[in-house]
């Protein structure tokens, strides 16, 4: 499986921008998908926000919470991330994965399979 994130770039402080995650390779239609973030200088992936399999069940870090929508093109598994009222503190390379199981772990980095390698989003003040 691979996963493939796209979408970062440059953007000032209010501004929006949307993301793509696409998978390939899969042979399972029951994988949720996360996004994570990892700001400069920290050592850990941030939970952002995440879609279950049916595409249904969405959670959000309060962080993003209300700025932030993620959800999933049907037609062609494309799973979106728009981004809104961007602000410099979401400033971070954005990673999208994968993984099956309980819900109650999607904010958990370790309960993912797979994962994308990555796309910058920098958000200037």
């Amino acid at each position: 499986v691979q996963l493939q994130a796209s979408g970062g770039g440059l953007v000032q402080a209010g501004g929006s921008l949307r993301l793509a995650c696409v998978a390939s390779g899969r042979t399972s239609s029951t994988y949720g998908t996360g996004w994570f973030r990892q700001a400069p200088g920290r050592d850990r992936r941030e939970f952002v926000a995440a879609l279950g399999w049916r595409g249904v069940d969405r959670k959000y870090s309060p962080t993003v919470q209300g700025r932030f929508s993620i959800w999933r093109d049907n037609t062609n598994g494309t799973v979106y991330l728009q981004m809104n009222s961007l602000k410099p503190d979401d400033t971070a390379v954005y990673y999208c994965a994968d993984r099956r199981g309980p819900t109650g772990l999607v904010r958990i980095p370790e309960s993912y399979e797979h994962w994308g390698q990555g796309t910058q989003v920098t958000v200037s003040s």
